[in-house]
Formats: structure tokens, sequence, C-alpha cells
């Protein structure tokens, strides 16, 4: 089975489809992960433009997941997570691949810009909780783990939040469309436990 997990900014799909990945014994593919998976003259390639602060091009993303689902470890199926967010991507995505279901964990844009702001990092062991939702660390100031200073990303407030949001709406949303009949649509306004509940019963159904 592929499944292809799309979400706006703080609607928790990274975490979702870390947990399912578990769940369902099946390699989760992010596309940070994939990037520093990567070896040989495609790496090479890569860092051309990643060095340079170049965005890199979605043909070379696409072979780069070519090559990473070739391998042995993804021939019963994956999660992609973070790729693809423009149509573009999503058409080059249909060149190599088809995909089993797309889950789209749906949370409104105020509900999304509260979480986000919300998130705070340690800077010690880098362990992530949030203020507003979970995981909520005990002292807002301070990590449970080691008790390292919890900072918060620069663009992790409102306006830049708001910014993200317009692009999401904009570029990746539309992927839903190439994708309707396969679609499950996810309640991402609950608890992290209810929306894992939710995603692997309609799993089951569709």
């Amino acid at each position: 089975m592929k499944l292809l997990f799309i979400g706006p900014q703080g609607s928790g799909k990274g975490t979702q489809a870390a947990i399912i990945s578990k769940e369902l014994n099946m390699p989760h593919i992010s596309t940070g992960d994939l990037f520093r998976s990567i070896k040989g003259e495609l790496k090479q390639e890569l860092d051309s433009y990643m060095n340079s602060g170049k965005l890199v091009p979605d043909e070379l993303v696409i072979k780069i997941l070519k090559q990473r689902i070739s391998q042995l470890d993804y021939k019963k199926g994956f999660i992609l997570d973070g790729f693809p967010r423009t149509i573009n991507q999503a058409y080059l995505l249909k060149k190599i691949t088809n995909i089993d279901k797309v889950i789209d964990i749906e949370l409104d844009d105020e509900t999304s810009i509260k979480r986000i702001s919300g998130r705070v990092t340690c800077e010690k062991c880098k362990v992530g909780y949030n203020l507003i939702t979970e995981p909520k660390p005990k002292n807002p100031k301070f990590c449970d783990i080691c008790n390292g200073k919890l900072i918060k990303r620069a663009d992790d407030n409102p306006k830049a939040v708001r910014k993200r949001l317009e692009i999401y709406h904009k570029e990746t949303e539309p992927i839903l469309n190439e994708y309707k009949h396969l679609t499950i649509k996810i309640n991402g306004d609950q608890h992290i436990d209810n929306i894992n509940k939710e995603i692997l019963k309609k799993l089951k159904e569709f």
C-alpha cells in the first residue's frame, strides 16, 4: 500500500505519518529524510543546489525519490510525507509510481496558526513540545528530559504562518483534486490518539 499524507501546517501530518508507519510496518519517506539519505552522483547534484541556496528542481527530487523507492525495503509500500507539494510534482510522481490512498488531515487556518505559534524545541536535546496542544512540557520554559531551555523558531509566529498557509492553499491543496477518488478526509482538530484511530479505521473501510 502506497499512502500520501497531506495537511496544512499544524495538522500533525508528519506525526501521524510516523505513527502509522510504525503501526503498519511501512517505510516513512519525508522530503528531509530523503535528501539526507541520498548518496553518490545524485547527492553531488543535490548539494550543488542546496549549498548555493537554490530550490531543488522537481525533476531532481523525482530522480531521488525514484531511486529510493526502488530499494527492497519499499517493495511492499511506503508513506509519503511532504511530497508532492505542487501540481507539477504530483504529475511527475504519477510517472514513477501510483498512490493507493491519500490521507487529507483537515484543519482550519486559525487553529493551525494557534498550534504552530505554540511550538517550542529544547535547545539541547532538540525534543519538540507545544505550549497549546500535546505534547506539553511540565514547565513552559524547560525541557522535561534534560532541563534544557525551550526555544521557539523565529518563523513560528502568526504572520509567517499565515504566509505559509497561503502557499499551502494555493500550491498544495489543488493536489487533492488529482487524487479525489483516493482521498480519505480526517478531522485534524482532535487529540493525536483520536486522529490515529480515525485514520486506521478509515483505511480499513476505504
